[in-house]
């Protein structure tokens, strides 16, 4: 008898430390990710060294979708806990993308052309993302490409243009090749993006009344006063926002929110006719 409940015990105990190791198995795959503002679905990928698919597929979401601040993100079981970038240092004729940068950066720091470039790596549009190692090609133009467009530098004889970068939802004035303000800043929503390309400021207000969205679809709005308003092509404008305080994220339909005093600023040093390029 005695022998029997040893046996039921011993099986218990055998049991009870199989269940432990499984579970232990399982917690060390599930890591999370709480989403930091200006990070985007591809960079946390490329910070965790899985795919932006697998990293999708784990959250049920599709792989070009938004992310937002203070979202948890569950990261597939190969990634690396310790959140580390796995790609090396660039080397060579190879460059690896980091946080921030835009084809035309990378043409520009390396006397090359974005058209060379996406030639030399086989690429169809000037979407990049984190971790992407890109073939450098031989020394190009002193005129590069500005980011999205494959026309001539906005900025040659240190013109003052403005870039928009949706994908790190930020905004940057340059004279020349010369940075000289950056802000953070809301671009459109999925549903109501940012248009993407090279454009004008053709007229600006100091406070100017917007409208629009759909009485149908519930997104309507009327907004008196929209201060610092530069538009760039047909409704659509850089402008400072007193309705959000959200900056960082995609919160417009389609407009580039800047916080009033950012707004100020770019408005006070753009004049009409100031290139606006938008671009991921």
């Amino acid at each position: 008898m005695n022998q029997a409940v040893s046996r039921v015990r011993l099986l218990a105990a055998l049991l009870f430390a199989v269940l432990f190791a499984f579970q232990v198995g399982t917690a060390s795959a599930a890591t999370t990710h709480t989403v930091q503002p200006g990070e985007t679905l591809s960079g946390i990928a490329a910070e965790y060294g899985v795919s932006v698919q697998a990293l999708a597929s784990a959250n049920g979401i599709q792989p070009n979708a938004w992310v937002y601040a203070g979202q948890t993100l569950t990261i597939p079981g190969n990634g690396n806990s310790g959140g580390n970038p796995p790609s090396a240092p660039s080397t060579g004729a190879t460059y690896t993308v980091k946080a921030g940068d835009t084809l035309y950066g990378i043409a520009l720091a390396h006397g090359t052309t974005v058209q060379a470039i996406k030639s030399a790596n086989n690429l169809n549009s000037d979407i990049i993302y984190v971790g992407q190692r890109l073939t450098i090609p031989g020394g190009g133009s002193a005129t590069p490409p500005a980011p999205g467009t494959g026309v001539s530098n906005p900025g040659v004889n240190g013109a003052k243009w403005i870039d928009v970068n949706v994908t790190t939802q930020t905004i940057t004035a340059y004279e020349g090749n010369t940075a000289v303000y950056s802000a953070i800043v809301s671009t459109g929503l999925p549903r109501t993006p940012t248009v993407i390309g090279t454009y004008k400021i053709y007229v600006k207000y100091r406070y100017t009344d917007m409208q629009g969205g759909s009485y149908a679809v519930g997104d309507y709005y009327y907004l008196r006063d929209v201060p610092y308003t530069m538009y760039f092509f047909r409704g659509y404008g850089i402008h400072g926002t007193y309705w959000h305080n959200n900056f960082g994220q995609p919160m417009s339909h389609g407009c580039v929110n800047l916080k009033t005093s950012d707004a100020e600023w770019f408005f006070n040093w753009a004049p009409v006719g100031t290139t606006v390029v938008t671009h991921y």
